[in-house]
């Protein structure tokens, strides 16, 4: 055969110029163990990394080589059976192109789909702290992430779920790989959020991701809250910091924190607080335990400090958001003072209230016995 190309092995087309000759000479159509074999070539090209377009143009090439050879087409046969015989000839040139396209995309599928699982379980295995730490950090290093050094994860959530063929999924790994590289940046999903887990002495990149997923939605009711964990070593750290951007969004989830963009630095206080859930328990009750004296409960006036507290205990403003009077406002706040035995104005004492509120909302108080 005159034409040869030197990125497609010879092996490949083994068996094609018999196939267009006795196609030339009966027209018959391609066996099904032909086209068995050419699917398996297709897909042996793909495991080898030969490139499609290459070898669909290999074979077209031949078949235009060995037109003039094949016994149908030169014989001393009418117009009208050379028309149907060179018709056939291209029917099965087609076949033939089709099933080695048919087993290279098959093969490429199968790949895509390991590669897929594969990385869905080192994704689940890393962010679960499952698995030996040295196998973990081995696969970590195919994806770009140094597991010996710090990490830090931001988690994202909206309302509706993110999953891997989600617009805002597919547009934030545009922008991370455009903006950081495709190493050391990991974009995933993760339970219906998006997880990034960056380079810990690169607050910049965590810090970018949250920008962009904030500005990605106009509506504010469907922007979502988007949680950074602290820079911490090793697997376990990754694990750490993911934990912690959940504890954060649980917060938010619950009304304890306000805000669209959460940092577990800023939130140490509520593990702390957490910590001992009985000393808290017992704060809780020794302290707004007699507002449940009060008509109506205790909720509505535990809501009123919450409020009073989170307005900066300007009166005014609080009694706004509650949309009281300033005087419906000081007779609670006097009322709780009465009760309580603590007043909201005194720093020291108001420090107290606050941390028993915090406890309260905590342990879903009153509406849970303690």
């Amino acid at each position: 055969m005159a034409a040869s190309y030197e990125a497609i092995p010879d092996d490949y087309l083994d068996g094609y110029a018999e196939i267009l000759a006795e196609v030339s000479a009966t027209g018959r159509r391609l066996t099904r163990d032909e086209l068995r074999e050419r699917r398996a070539l297709g897909e042996r090209a793909a495991q080898e990394g030969l490139a499609l377009r290459e070898l669909v143009r290999v074979h077209l090439a031949a078949t235009r080589v060995l037109w003039r050879e094949l016994p149908g087409v030169t014989g001393a046969l009418g117009v009208r059976q050379v028309g149907l015989t060179a018709e056939g000839v291209l029917a099965a040139a087609e076949q033939a192109v089709d099933a080695l396209a048919e087993g290279f995309e098959r093969a490429q599928l199968l790949a895509v789909r390991r590669d897929e699982a594969a990385r869905r379980e080192f994704i689940d295995d890393l962010l679960h702290g499952r698995g030996d730490p040295g196998s973990l950090s081995g696969r970590a290093e195919r994806y770009g992430l140094r597991l010996a050094h710090t990490h830090a994860v931001a988690v994202a959530r909206a309302a509706s779920p993110y999953d891997d063929t989600h617009a805002l999924t597919r547009r934030m790994d545009d922008a991370m790989v455009g903006r950081f590289g495709v190493r050391e940046v990991l974009l995933t999903t993760k339970d219906g959020r998006l997880v990034c887990i960056a380079p810990g002495h690169r607050p910049e990149v965590l810090e970018y991701f949250a920008d962009r997923v904030r500005s990605a939605v106009d509506e504010e009711e469907h922007r979502p809250r988007i949680a950074l964990g602290r820079p911490h070593a090793g697997p376990a750290g990754v694990v750490q910091s993911y934990e912690e951007a959940l504890s954060a969004l649980e917060l938010a989830e619950r009304a304890l924190i306000d805000g669209v963009v959460l940092r577990a630095a800023e939130l140490l206080v509520f593990p702390v607080l957490t910590r001992d859930r009985q000393a808290m328990a017992d704060l809780v009750r020794s302290v707004l335990g007699p507002l449940s004296a009060a008509r109506g409960g205790a909720g509505p006036l535990v809501r009123t400090l919450d409020v009073y507290f989170g307005s900066g205990c300007v009166a005014a403003e609080t009694a706004r958001r509650l949309s009281l009077s300033v005087r419906a406002l000081t007779y609670r706040l006097e009322r709780i003072h009465a009760l309580t035995g603590s007043d909201p104005a005194d720093p020291l004492q108001r420090y107290t209230l606050q941390t028993a509120v915090i406890g309260a909302q905590l342990l879903d108080w009153p509406a849970e016995e303690l």
